[in-house]
């Protein structure tokens, strides 16, 4: 009797609780509609462009036939993924990628840092000012567009890079046609587009610096630099810590647009990367096979997740700032 007794009271005791929260809830929600309906759009956005695709990513698994359906085509397993480890372009892609990717990684990733330390600490305004809208022109620049340019610029014949080589005396260069300088004409026309949009969250993060710090610091008689690398860069190693492990998960995801309208038969040799590959194989051609394109980019989007782990494992332990 003690025991039907316990049971209904902890029932009770849960269906109270149940219910006082579920109150609180509806509350809340009533309370704070506006804030709930500004939020619905982008958690639709998420829902029906990032979540529900995943169904489709089944495919990789599969020997796809439209007539057929999802479901209707039969299974092979990791068919397409053996496949595409012993392809002969398996090695190129993978280092064609990932040269492309830590070379942007590597030099793209300070140079907004030090542009916001730089204009921080400019003593000009209007220099400041100037400088900012020239550095952030560039990013509203289209793809397409930026390509143009680079192809005018570069140009062998009417360029004017390659009147400046003639000038000093040298000999003109065909730049988009040759494989070793794809990767630097890629990464450093990425930088002068994006470094100056970059360096706004740098900017927004050293506009909450503790001003104080730096009166204390100048009291003591501490120099520009060394309250740059003793305040300004501590103050904002958690930004970039984050975006840091941001970046370190997009590794494998180089730029598709631009890689595929800087391509020609030329750089091939260094220009193939994995985005470009599934296009080709997946879309383009032909006869074209989805089943191993799906298998190709499912594989990369596995590497850009384990990366992410693993720097934001790797982030947390070194400065204790991570995503989670």
């Amino acid at each position: 009797m003690k025991n039907v007794n316990s049971r209904s009271l902890t029932k009770t005791a849960e269906t109270t609780w149940f219910s006082r929260k579920f109150k609180a809830a509806k509350t809340e929600l009533f309370r704070n509609y506006q804030l709930f309906l500004l939020i619905l759009l982008p958690i639709a956005y998420m829902i029906i462009f990032h979540y529900i695709p995943m169904y489709g990513a089944q495919i990789a698994f599969r020997h796809f036939r439209a007539v057929d359906g999802i479901w209707g085509s039969p299974w092979v397993g990791f068919e397409y993924f053996v496949r595409f480890f012993n392809t002969h372009m398996f090695s190129r892609i993978i280092r064609n990628t990932l040269t492309i990717s830590i070379y942007s990684l590597a030099a793209g990733f300070p140079i907004p840092i030090i542009l916001a330390l730089s204009l921080n600490n400019a003593t000009s305004k209007r220099f400041r000012k100037i400088v900012q809208t020239t550095t952030y022109a560039p990013y509203f620049i289209s793809v397409v567009v930026m390509v143009g340019i680079l192809m005018q610029f570069l140009s062998p014949k009417i360029g004017i890079v390659n009147k400046v080589i003639e000038t000093l005396g040298g000999t003109p260069k065909m730049f988009m046609a040759e494989p070793t300088m794809f990767s630097s004409v890629y990464v450093w026309s990425g930088i002068w587009q994006g470094a100056g949009w970059g360096t706004i969250i740098y900017l927004a993060a050293l506009a909450g610096v503790d001003v104080s710090l730096h009166e204390a610091a100048v009291v003591d008689g501490a120099s520009r630099l060394r309250r740059i690398w003793h305040i300004d860069i501590p103050g904002i190693l958690p930004t970039m810590v984050i975006i840091l492990i941001l970046n370190a998960g997009q590794l494998m995801n180089v730029g598709f647009e631009k890689v595929i309208l800087m391509q020609n038969a030329m750089n091939l040799q260094t220009s193939e990367i994995i985005s470009t590959y599934v296009y080709k194989i997946g879309l383009a051609s032909n006869l074209p096979n989805y089943s191993y394109g799906a298998a190709i980019g499912l594989f990369n989007s596995v590497i850009n997740f384990f990366l992410i782990l693993v720097v934001n494992q790797i982030a947390k332990k070194a400065t204790e700032t991570s995503l989670w």
